[in-house]
């Protein structure tokens, strides 16, 4: 039986899967056009998958020799000599399984010197093989330094030479980042490969985008059609909401419902169900949300990551479109404008993994914020955090690593600590929102839900108090909940004394104020 697959390419025989040409529908016109051009996408977003099936494709029809292969095992190399003795090997052995013996390449490779081995022995594989040739070079961001360069340049050098039928047809890269320039892969200077890239043949850049709301639900019904067990609308819509389309999110959130929750067939998968799926996925950190976790304390990432937490809206830093840049190729912020983390499970993730170290320190029972009526006591745990700041705040704001955020991760560990287990936190933010919205969701034993509104703002010394402006912020923000009340916190880094008192909104509302 066909599965949700979270490892590894996908093969249409064993896994659920969307056709992969659609996704990308530019490449088929650009490979037949003769351009050499790169597709970037983040990583487990199905960018392998579309690259076999291309090659398949294109050899099925028989009007190309169409091969793919992986430079991933290039990265160990530490000559130019060494990496494309290596690379022609993979190149060649990927040939022999993919296209006809009549194809092959030239078996041993032309002798030429370093740094123009790859360019004579390409060449001389066009002028031998009876069809075109199309090459899918993927995990090109593997290479590194001089090898990268050297093997762009080499590319470069056959596209433009005088006679394009000695050399590959077309020539696809494929990897988490962009050629525009590769300075990430350069070993992270600016300047190492001057302002633009050795490859500046390509006629565009493709990313492979995430999956749509019908697609999502297109590859669910598969499951349905195989099983007869059905996803209701609300857990299409809950898959969605949470990944945001990211590919392997909705395979996972399938895959735990599915084989870890193990609901029966017979029972229709809920959006309750896709709620716990959500939790487990978020608490389990597999290896996807693991690598992409360990990547918050890069520098690129934090100079991007921490004015989001920080509700900052100015940002001086010249270098911040590059990182910005960088983060959106890694998947972890979303492209366009406000940036802002890709989807809500990547944004519980990144709030948990820079809060751990402050729920250790957390001594307090959950159970004692539970009502006899089994409400969350959401003023108690107001009161209670005003004194835990007091006494470890400070210390526990020093030892951030993102410390101009230091003080709203100290507010949301607290927050999980106490309501870890038994409801959900939503958190909203993005650069330029000038705040952090979050929606504690507290189940009551009715079945019904106790909702708790949270804005977070920082008063900065020199900048004008944004209290009113706050008020009036969670105004809206509780007007698209409908609840007739709130809490402001407000972040006072001008050494006020802190406390908690009671306020009334533009509109009347009651808001908890809370200044530390």
């Amino acid at each position: 039986m066909k599965h949700f697959n979270t490892a590894g390419r996908c093969r249409e025989e064993l896994h659920y899967m969307l056709p992969p040409e659609p996704r990308l529908p530019e490449a088929r016109e650009y490979i037949e056009r003769g351009f050499y051009f790169v597709l970037h996408a983040p990583r487990q977003s199905g960018k392998t998958t579309v690259l076999e099936t291309l090659a398949r494709a294109f050899n099925a029809e028989g009007r190309y020799a169409a091969v793919w292969f992986s430079c991933e095992r290039v990265r160990t190399a530490q000559t130019i000599e060494a990496a494309e003795d290596q690379l022609l090997e993979i190149i060649a052995r990927a040939a022999e399984r993919q296209i006809a013996p009549e194809c092959h390449p030239p078996r041993p490779w032309p002798d030429a010197r370093p740094g123009n081995r790859l360019y004579e022995a390409l060449r001389a594989w066009a002028i031998h093989s009876p069809l075109p040739l199309v090459l899918f070079f993927d995990e090109m961001d593997s290479l590194q330094d001089d090898v990268l360069v050297s093997v762009l340049s080499q590319l470069r050098d056959g596209y433009q030479s005088g006679e394009r039928e000695e050399f590959p047809h077309s020539v696809v890269l494929c990897g988490m980042r962009d050629v525009r320039d590769y300075k990430a892969a350069s070993g992270g200077d600016p300047n190492r490969l001057g302002t633009s890239s050795p490859f500046n043949i390509k006629v565009e850049s493709l990313r492979l985008g995430d999956f749509t709301h019908a697609q999502v639900a297109e590859l669910y019904e598969q499951h349905t059609e195989a099983t007869g067990q059905k996803f209701s609308p609300e857990s299409v819509q809950r898959a969605f909401e949470a990944s945001q389309g990211q590919p392997w999110l909705v395979n996972a959130l399938a895959r735990e419902v599915i084989e870890k929750m193990r609901v029966p067939v017979s029972e229709p998968i809920c959006d309750e169900h896709m709620d716990q799926a959500v939790e487990r996925l978020i608490v389990s950190r597999a290896t996807h949300l693991d690598s992409l976790a360990a990547r918050l304390h890069e520098p690129r990432v934090k100079r991007v990551i921490e004015p989001m937490l920080a509700g900052t809206d100015d940002i001086t830093d010249v270098a911040y479109n590059d990182d910005a840049s960088y983060v959106r190729d890694l998947g972890l912020v979303k492209t366009g404008r406000p940036l802002q983390i890709a989807n809500p499970i990547y944004q519980e993730v990144i709030a948990r993994v820079l809060t751990e170290h402050v729920e250790d320190r957390i001594d307090v029972d959950p159970r004692s914020f539970i009502t006899a009526q089994g409400r969350l006591d959401f003023r108690k745990l107001l009161r209670e955090f005003l004194g835990f700041w007091r006494l470890n705040g400070e210390i526990l704001a020093r030892q951030q690593t993102y410390s101009e955020a230091a003080c709203q991760l100290v507010f949301m560990g607290w927050l999980h600590r106490v309501v870890n287990g038994g409801g959900l936190i939503d958190r909203e933010y993005a650069l330029g929102r000038g705040r952090i919205d979050l929606l504690v969701r507290w189940p009551l034993p009715d079945r019904t839900w106790q909702w708790e509104a949270v804005e977070l703002k920082v008063h900065r010394p020199g900048r004008p108090d944004p209290t009113a402006q706050g008020l009036t912020q969670l105004d809206g923000y509780l007007d698209r909940l409908a609840l007739s009340q709130g809490t402001l916190v407000v972040f006072d880094q001008r050494s006020e004394p802190p406390s908690l008192t009671e306020t009334t909104s533009p509109s009347g509302r009651t808001i908890a104020l809370l200044r530390i």
